[in-house]
């Protein structure tokens, strides 16, 4: 009888496991990562950790809810690789009400295995402009567009000729639509109001995969966010506000001007700290930009004319030549072609921010050249000049006139070519090792 009982719960428990494993078998994830803002370096090593987690767990999706007004070219090139070389469905969401997929965004859209868009959201604008918003040049405005336009002719040759116009449209003439204009055309595959909603309407749709067809299986996966870091929220954000090229040109004149100083006055620390600190954000911020280093080389050079000035004083010609090489530098390190707007420095910008730069160096060079000109202040020829008063009045001794003075702190041996009486004012004339030369003041 109890033989039997054991059986009876060693069946039971059998059939309780047989019956989970499954369940546990089938219960795989959607990973969902949030993008919102510019696109850099930071934003893609996000997206990448995403996407690596998920492929390594074998997800079912990745979602990505994206909010961006656009970001680094370079950046966006490496998120469309790794989405369509990822093994995992990735599929791009414009979220929340009022979001927007512009620029480098709409690329990333089009990338997606899948993509949908909140209601009332924007996708497109994509048109390269120069700093000041107006178009850049006839020739760089073409090459920039053809070359853009091949990127999306291959990413949206799937969705059919419709959408490949379109695509078109939003680089060459910065074309936008909305998120129903966008599904009636086929740039997207559902409009969905939140994230379950999206789930729904997804849920067995064909994708294109590594090149083969795959079913969406979502209805029953565990949805599971994927946070930034700490870290790589305090980067992100901190490169956010690096992420303007007038404060970037700013960090870089305050910097080497800090350092410079720290150089010129030797003994102290809290000018090259400064200094260093500038320049380590701005070389941060620098590196989330799409920038031309060339223009960096310029504004190099133009710190070595400034810097020349200080020990080769030209009466400005170093400091002038020097600032028209600062605004050329900092024009060629933000506005090459293909360079978002937001990343772009407009003339009045640089010639201020290069005009402010160049007026703190030539402040040091005049306080330099004020502080040659004027008279020794310690030794002890840095008492010439000064006033005393007679300690013992000053009395002939043989041929000269002798007596004690006390003057910048000290008590001296003084001689005179006259008789001085006792607390008159006298002036430092000269100074002979211990004995100063005295006349009344």
């Amino acid at each position: 009888m109890q033989q039997a009982k054991r059986w009876w719960w060693s069946a039971l428990f059998v059939l309780f496991f047989i019956g989970l494993v499954p369940a546990y078998a089938n219960d795989k994830e959607i990973i969902v990562l949030n993008i919102e803002g510019p696109v850099n370096q930071l934003m893609g090593s996000y997206f990448e950790r995403g996407v690596r987690l998920a492929e390594t767990e074998d997800a079912a999706a990745v979602i990505i809810e994206l909010d961006t007004p656009g970001g680094s070219l370079d950046t966006t090139l490496d998120i469309i690789q790794l989405i369509q070389n990822s093994n995992i469905p990735v599929i791009i969401y414009i979220t929340p009400t009022g979001a927007q997929a512009a620029s480098a965004g709409s690329l990333i859209t089009l990338a997606g295995h899948a993509s949908a868009m909140a209601p009332d959201t924007i996708v497109g604008a994509a048109s390269p402009v120069s700093g000041d918003g107006s178009d850049i040049g006839e020739t760089l405005f073409r090459k920039v567009v053809e070359d853009t336009q091949a990127v999306v002719r291959n990413l949206a040759s799937r969705r059919g000729e419709a959408v490949v116009t379109l695509a078109e449209a939003m680089i060459a003439d910065a074309e936008a639509v909305t998120a129903a204009e966008a599904l009636d055309i086929g740039f997207i595959d559902a409009v969905a109001a939140d994230r379950a909603e999206l789930i729904k309407q997804l849920e067995g749709q064909i994708v294109i995969v590594q090149q083969q067809p795959q079913e969406l299986q979502l209805a029953d996966a565990v949805v599971r966010e994927l946070p930034m870091s700490s870290i790589e929220q305090f980067l992100y954000y901190l490169a956010t506000i690096l992420m303007n090229p007038v404060f970037i040109s700013a960090l870089i004149g305050l910097g080497v001007q800090a350092v410079i100083f720290e150089f010129s006055n030797p003994g102290g620390w809290v000018a090259g700290f400064i200094g260093f600190l500038c320049i380590g954000m701005a070389l941060f911020g620098l590196g989330q930009l799409p920038a031309n280093y060339l223009g960096l080389a310029l504004v190099v050079v133009a710190f070595i004319l400034l810097l020349m000035e200080l020990f080769t004083p030209t009466y400005g010609a170093l400091t002038a030549t020097g600032t028209v090489t600062l605004i050329a530098g900092f024009l060629v390190l933000f506005n090459s072609p293909g360079t978002p707007a937001f990343a772009r420095i407009s003339i009045p910008s640089a010639v201020l921010v290069a005009l402010l730069t160049a007026g703190l160096s030539f402040s040091f060079i005049w306080l330099g050249l004020k502080a040659q000109q004027q008279q020794v202040m310690t030794g002890t020829e840095g008492i010439i000049g000064k006033i005393g008063r007679v300690r013992e009045p000053l009395q002939a001794d043989g041929s000269v006139f002798t007596g004690t003075v006390f003057v910048y702190g000290s008590l001296w041996k003084a001689q005179s070519n006259q008789i001085i009486p006792k607390d008159s004012r006298v002036k430092v004339e000269k100074v002979d090792g211990l004995t100063i030369y005295v006349t009344p003041e």
